[in-house]
């Protein structure tokens, strides 16, 4: 189904719908908020991820820290940067990694973010 933000690019917009599909992800990311669940995590990732229903497809992903694939298997990005965390990455870390920008991203950001021009619409592109 199209909705009417499906048409900004780059952007995934956790909805009703993402919320469904990534419920156990996200079930499984806010879980390691706390220390015991972090330490079961740790002692045995495949067994610790298996306890939530996720699809093969977020598994993996969580797994192998694929960050931008867990927003569009339906991971809500503040559940997901709990699982960052536990990996040492904070969320600055994160936006970098997931806009390719690295530490390039601080700087873009206190400069002012990135010029609207060209990215309010992917209809706006003259190369779609």
């Amino acid at each position: 189904m199209s909705k009417p933000y499906s048409d900004i690019p780059g952007t995934i917009v956790f909805d009703s719908d993402q919320a469904a599909v990534g419920y156990y992800l996200n079930q499984f990311c806010i879980s390691l908020r706390l220390a015991p669940n972090r330490e079961a995590f740790r002692a045995d990732p495949e067994g610790y991820i298996d306890t939530f229903p996720m699809t093969a497809e977020q598994r993996e992903a969580a797994l192998n820290q694929e960050w931008n694939r867990l927003l569009e298997l339906g991971g809500n990005i503040y559940y997901t940067s709990k699982l960052a965390a536990y990996h040492g990455i904070n969320f600055q870390q994160l936006a970098g990694l997931m806009t390719g920008m690295g530490e390039d991203y601080r700087a873009m950001m206190v400069g002012g973010g990135r010029s609207i021009e060209g990215n309010r619409y992917k209809s706006e592109w003259e190369d779609k």
